[in-house]
This record gives C-alpha cells, sequence and structure tokens, in this order.
C-alpha cells in the first residue's frame, strides 16, 4: 500500500479527527514501529505498527490474522528480548503482518501457542474466567504417587491467588519416569512448574498439546499455520 501521513490513519481507524491526532504526536503519545512519531510522518498501514497512549491501532474492517505455532524450546515468547535471546517473532518474520503471542509458554517449553493481530480476542482469552482449556503433557523424574496427583489437581496459591483446580491425570509410568497430561483454564506465571516444584516433581519436558481443541496435529516444532474459520470461531464463541 501506498505510504499515508499519520494523521489520516488515525481516521481511517476511527479514533481521532486529523486536527486531533496532530496535537496528540506532538504531544509524543503516538509510536511507529516503537519510535516517537513526528509531524509530518508518513506510514504503510500494512506493515507499520501504530501505538497511541500504549493501545496498537487498525483500520476499521481490517481483517485480523491467526496463526499457530508449535514453539520450539529455548525460544521466548515476545516479541524482542533485550538479552539477546532468541524470540517467537524471528519464526514468523516472513509474514507480512505483524502478531503478537497470546499469553505466554516460557522458554524452557514448548507447544501451541497462538498469535494473533486481534487485540479483543487475546484480552479474552487471557483473562483468568475465559472458558477455553489448555492441554498439556509433562514427563517428570521418577515416579507419581497418589498424594502427588491428588495434590496436583487441588487449588493452589500462587502469587497471592488461589488457582482453579487443574485437571492432572497419570498417562503412562515407569520406574524413572512419569507423563502427565494437564487441563488448564488458566495460566499463571510457570504455574505447572511451580506446582510440580511443590510436590517435589521435577521436569524433564513440558509440551501445550493443544488450546481447547486446537491442536498441533501435523505441524512439525518450529513450524506455524493459520486457523482455520472453524477454529477461529470456536475460539470466539466459547471467549
Amino acid at each position: 500500500m501506498e505510504p499515508i501521513r499519520l494523521q489520516k490513519f488515525f481516521t481511517d481507524c476511527g479514533v481521532l479527527s486529523r486536527r486531533a491526532a496532530e496535537e496528540e504526536i506532538r504531544k509524543g503519545a503516538v509510536k511507529v514501529n516503537g519510535e516517537i512519531a513526528e509531524i509530518g510522518c508518513k506510514i504503510d498501514p500494512d506493515t507499520d505498527v501504530v501505538e497511541y497512549r500504549g493501545k496498537v491501532l487498525r483500520p476499521q474492517n481490517a481483517p485480523h490474522h491467526y496463526i499457530l505455532l508449535n514453539k520450539p524450546r529455548g525460544f521466548v515468547t515476545t516479541l524482542s528480548d533485550e538479552k539477546g535471546r532468541q524470540t517467537v517473532a524471528q519464526i514468523v518474520a516472513g509474514l507480512d503482518y505483524r502478531v503478537y503471542p497470546v499469553g505466554r509458554l516460557d522458554m524452557d517449553s514448548d507447544g501451541a501457542l497462538l498469535l494473533t493481530d486481534d487485540g479483543a480476542l487475546t484480552q479474552k482469552l487471557t483473562h483468568p474466567r475465559h472458558n477455553i482449556p489448555k492441554h498439556y503433557h509433562v514427563t517428570v523424574a521418577g515416579a507419581v504417587s497418589p498424594a502427588q496427583l491428588e495434590r496436583l489437581n487441588a487449588p493452589f496459591m500462587l502469587d497471592g491467588y488461589q488457582t482453579r483446580p487443574a485437571k492432572v491425570e497419570l498417562l503412562s509410568q515407569t520406574l524413572h519416569a512419569a507423563t502427565l497430561t494437564f487441563e488448564l483454564y488458566e495460566g499463571r506465571n510457570r504455574q505447572i512448574r511451580r506446582m510440580c516444584e511443590e510436590v517435589g516433581l521435577s521436569i524433564k519436558q513440558l509440551t501445550r498439546v493443544a488450546i481447547g481443541n486446537i491442536t498441533l496435529k501435523g505441524l512439525p516444532v518450529g513450524a506455524y499455520r493459520h486457523l482455520t474459520p472453524a477454529e477461529i470461531n470456536y475460539l470466539k464463541e466459547n471467549e
């Protein structure tokens, strides 16, 4: 798309008039691609990211994008990292639009991660009371006792907040390792790792295998795909 003046972009988004937008630019309240914008700035609405008071703007009726990524271990769930670590943004760098992670999946974990530019959906999916569960396979060292399994299914106090009970089941077990399935409706910071640590279990691998009924089936580690219309509707109907 041909570059347009930043003030016009505000009117296309239905946010401010051109004159009001110019005043907000003068105040330093507008960023383009993370940098404070200046009067006279032109942008490409298809590739540039415009933020007004911390909120990303999009033209009215612009289509949203929805991506499922099979995140590898060793990648940070962020668009940039001050420590120079690999980020999920690098994996989807070939897209001609910018998408943002929905929630988090820590660096040492792998599996299903949604990315989108639909801010309203992101906000609802990351709310503690949303209705779409996340499913995990967690391999731990050693065997899991009935008492440990019972405790994992009870609420936990994390960061002064009582979690909703997770559904945890034993998938397989040997003398040296066990694999558990976790079903969570919320995702406190490193929740599964902290739960396992509290009951004395050491995690060897943590993989998010599905988000609701959206699975990784046929999607290799490090690859991504667009959600189907049915999957998008599923997320929106259950938000």
